[in-house]
This record gives C-alpha cells, sequence and structure tokens, in this order.
C-alpha cells in the first residue's frame, strides 16, 4: 500500500511539473514571492532603428511568417498592442507563454508575462542609435512564489528565458541587417 501511495504521488508531482513547464498550470500564489534580473543582453546591430524596429514588431503587428509560425500564435492584435502565445522547447516538453506585447515606435517593446511557468515576468526591448546602426538593450525581471524554492525554479526558467531571447536577438540582428544592405 505504501509503493502505491509513494508511486502515485511521484505520478501526481511529475504530472504538476510538466503542466508548470508547459505554462498549463500558472501558479500565482502571490507567497514567498522572489525577483531576479533577466538580462541585460546588449546587441549591436547594423542596421537603423526604424528597421530594426520594423522587424521586431512585424511578426506580431503583421501577418505572423510561416517560419515562426510555430513559435510564436498572435491570439488579439490592437494597432499597438497584442496578445501572443510563444512556444519554446523546455525540458523535453513544449513551454507555452502567454504575453502582452506592447510597442513604443521607435524605441521600446514591452512584454508582460500573462501566463507562463512563473508568475511574473516584464521584460523590454530598448532600441538606441548609435553610430553605424541600433544597439538593442534586453532587460526584465521575473518573478517566482514560495521563496526559497521558487528562486531555484525561478533560475532554471531564467536559463531558458535568456537562451531563448539571445537566440531571437540573434535572429532580429541577421534580418535586420539584411534588409539594411543596398541591394
Amino acid at each position: 500500500m505504501r509503493i502505491r501511495t509513494l508511486v502515485c504521488a511521484a505520478g501526481v508531482g511529475a504530472l504538476g511539473w510538466a503542466l508548470v513547464v508547459r505554462g498549463s498550470l500558472s501558479p500565482d500564489l502571490g507567497v514567498g514571492r522572489r525577483f531576479r534580473r533577466l538580462g541585460p543582453q546588449t546587441h549591436r546591430i547594423a542596421a537603423p532603428r526604424g528597421t530594426v524596429f520594423d522587424v521586431v514588431a512585424a511578426p506580431y503587428l503583421d501577418r505572423t511568417p510561416r517560419g515562426l509560425r510555430s513559435k510564436l500564435e498572435v491570439l488579439e492584435r490592437g494597432k499597438d498592442i497584442v496578445l501572443a502565445a510563444h512556444y519554446t522547447p523546455a525540458y523535453g516538453l513544449t513551454a507555452t507563454t502567454v504575453e502582452t506585447v506592447r510597442f513604443e515606435r521607435p524605441e521600446r517593446v514591452h512584454f508582460r508575462l500573462v501566463r507562463g511557468p512563473v508568475p511574473y515576468v516584464v521584460e523590454t526591448f530598448e532600441l538606441h542609435e548609435v553610430e553605424g546602426g541600433t544597439e538593442l538593450v534586453y532587460s526584465g525581471e521575473l518573478g517566482t512564489d514560495l521563496w526559497f524554492a521558487g528562486q531555484l525554479w525561478g533560475a532554471a526558467v531564467a536559463r531558458t528565458w535568456e537562451a531563448t531571447v539571445r537566440s531571437s536577438l540573434a535572429g532580429i540582428r541577421e534580418e535586420a541587417e539584411r534588409r539594411a544592405e543596398p541591394h
């Protein structure tokens, strides 16, 4: 009987963990909340600020390119704000986050988590004109509940989160520089 109870508890725990990773279960307890910084990550891009902003905004405000549809789904579109689902491989699963994305042309893009593996994330892309192009600075904050246990979970989530952002920014740099090349 005791083994059955342990197996059942392990199964429930594994299911709970998978649901949290996938973003299907988003506990927001507001108890023992801890915050950690995301970034900053600074990227120099050899393209005008308006071009970089357009590359960031286009998949959200315009039609999402076919190549990004496995990573991004715009659920609701407004003039300068969208509600979007992002899909990210994590721990052998696909994590789903839902975020509002607000655009301040041409200098800033704000992201705010609505649903995901942690209860709180805010992020910003700031675009600064510099000699030879644009400096894009990513920064944010991630919050988790349940004191030290949440802090450990937040560290794991932050590693995946920041790696995903780094990869996205590399793609943004590549596309913006391609668009800025004289034809």
